[in-house]
């Protein structure tokens, strides 16, 4: 089975740093798209960065220019980096894996955009 962990939420305080992680079993990382989202108290799902095989990485404007996605092949890990952060970052912070490329909308997991997702982190900034 495919699972998707993600670790490393919690509460800071507004201008702070988080890093999260997502651990996958099951699957690699290196060989499809994975992909940080979020859903907040607006109850939509908000794309913020994706990582390709290849490295190659892509960013929303949400949270644009304060977040860096990585990823550890050896660990099958992916990160998401985030500093200055603000209240309105308050939000479940969810990865995801894999593409089907239906459409996006609604709260997450968004089932038809990636088919693995994990069980989201939280974050609170205050």
């Amino acid at each position: 089975d495919v699972q998707l962990v993600e670790s490393g939420g919690g509460s800071v305080q507004a201008g702070g740093s988080l890093r999260v992680a997502c651990t996958g079993s099951g699957l690699r990382f290196d060989v499809a798209d994975s992909a940080w989202y979020r859903q907040g108290a607006r109850g939509v799902c908000e794309w913020l960065a994706t990582i390709s095989p290849h490295g190659t990485t892509d960013y929303g404007d949400y949270m644009k220019g304060r977040i860096t996605i990585s990823r550890n092949n050896a660990e099958n890990t992916v990160y998401l980096q985030m500093s200055a952060l603000k209240p309105e970052d308050t939000a479940l912070y969810y990865c995801a894996s894999g593409f089907r490329g239906g459409e996006a909308g609604g709260g997450c997991p968004m089932w038809g955009v990636h088919p693995y997702w994990g069980q989201g982190t939280q974050v609170t900034v205050s």
